[in-house]
């Protein structure tokens, strides 16, 4: 907010206004030194959710160094099979070597970054032209989450997706490059543990099977006690 220029002489500036104005402008000034650390802390937006569409829903869940990033993926499709009754793939996507991947299960939003006003920011895919957007998503209710997206500067559009707790025949219900579940860019995927070996923990989160427990060793066999010498 921009305030012009006020003239001591203003008709309407009498004393009972001025001090009230005066204390309205202490009190905007007071606001605008609140630090942007002391704004509210931004509400999780993990979930899964229905897009405004109703074509797809979209699990959002935390990735990257210290799961300080935001992914998501396609979970469900309303149209999962092509003209030819067979799944749809990711045709459009600028990288050859995507575009035979399957829609259902594919990363569309892209690591976003925590910003200043408590909101994330950052890239999502749109698998229905190939192209990359800006994006600006955060809930404020926990049952909605608000989805910005942008071309350019001036030209945005938000979208309002509802929270889903069921599952619908066909959705992707396993963890993030599991058994059943969707599959992570190859920069954003979950990342095996230290030390993990073939038979450790898998890098999809899963616990991977237990080393066999060795054999214990054999007892050894009791020793033969010896023969009386013959009588002479």
């Amino acid at each position: 907010m921009i305030f012009g220029p006020i003239g001591a002489g203003a008709p309407f500036l009498r004393t009972g206004r001025a001090a009230a104005l005066a204390a309205g402008l202490a009190g905007l000034a007071a606001l605008s030194a609140v630090p942007a650390s002391a704004a509210a802390p931004a509400r999780d937006p993990s979930g899964t959710w229905l897009t405004q569409d109703g074509k797809a829903r979209i699990r959002v869940e935390k990735c990257g160094p210290q799961e300080k990033n935001l992914c998501g993926y396609a979970v469900w499709l309303k149209t999962p099979l092509n003209d030819e009754g067979k799944p749809r793939v990711d045709f459009r996507n600028p990288d050859p070597k995507k575009r035979t991947r399957a829609s259902l299960g594919h990363q569309l939003i892209l690591g976003l970054k925590l910003n200043d006003e408590a909101h994330y920011e950052g890239k999502i895919y749109n698998a229905e032209d190939g192209k990359f957007y800006d994006v600006t998503i955060w809930s404020d209710e926990p049952e909605e989450l608000t989805v910005k997206g942008c071309l350019i500067a001036f030209l945005c559009q938000s979208q309002s997706w509802k929270r889903v707790s069921d599952a619908l025949p066909g959705q992707l219900t396993g963890p993030t490059n599991g058994p059943n579940g969707p599959r992570a860019d190859a920069e954003w995927a979950p990342k095996a543990a230290p030390g993990a070996t073939a038979n450790g923990p898998a890098a999809t989160g899963t616990a991977g099977q237990a080393p066999a427990a060795k054999p214990a060793p054999k007892p050894a066999a009791p020793k033969t006690p010896a023969a009386p010498a013959p009588a002479q």
